[in-house]
């Protein structure tokens, strides 16, 4: 079993985006209760199922499997929750540190989010000029939020 440490800010400004490249995900919930969530997602021509228990603070367990990219297509298609969250991610080093920058789509268009995984609750970060406000406890911005309640319809 893995722990996910995660903070997440909204981001101000494109300056993140010079020379960044991004990779399509399309993501959707099999279950999407705070307790336990299950998620399908394709990155390019890869499929991954995930679970993830309760968020305490910002860390809770995660375990995290590579399935056929046709098998998360099937489940994406016809087994998850809609609307089906779309994104392009890049992955933004900064000291040591890696910003994944999420720039939604479709449903949730205009949202633009940065996550950082820590190996640490307490580890300070010096945050980039173009990260915004901290939304770690908020969840209108989880993505198995999302589906219920795009962003497009706050």
């Amino acid at each position: 079993m893995s722990r996910e440490i995660e903070r997440k800010f909204l981001v101000k400004s494109d300056a993140w985006k010079a020379g960044a490249k991004g990779a399509v995900y399309r993501q959707g919930y099999l279950s999407s209760i705070k307790e336990r969530v299950v998620r399908v997602r394709t990155i390019e021509e890869k499929g991954f199922l995930t679970i993830k228990g309760i968020t305490q603070g910002v860390s809770r367990s995660e375990f995290e499997y590579e399935i056929s990219v046709e098998d998360a297509n099937v489940m994406l298609d016809n087994m998850c929750e809609k609307p089906l969250i779309e994104k392009k991610r890049y992955k933004i080093p900064v000291d040591g540190l890696v910003f994944e920058v999420d720039e939604f789509f479709g449903e949730n268009a205009g949202l633009v989010v940065a996550e950082v995984e820590l190996e640490d609750e307490k580890q300070k970060i010096d945050l980039p000029d173009w990260i915004g406000t901290e939304v770690s406890g908020d969840p209108r911005y989880f993505n198995s939020n999302l589906i219920r309640h795009p962003y497009t319809k706050w």
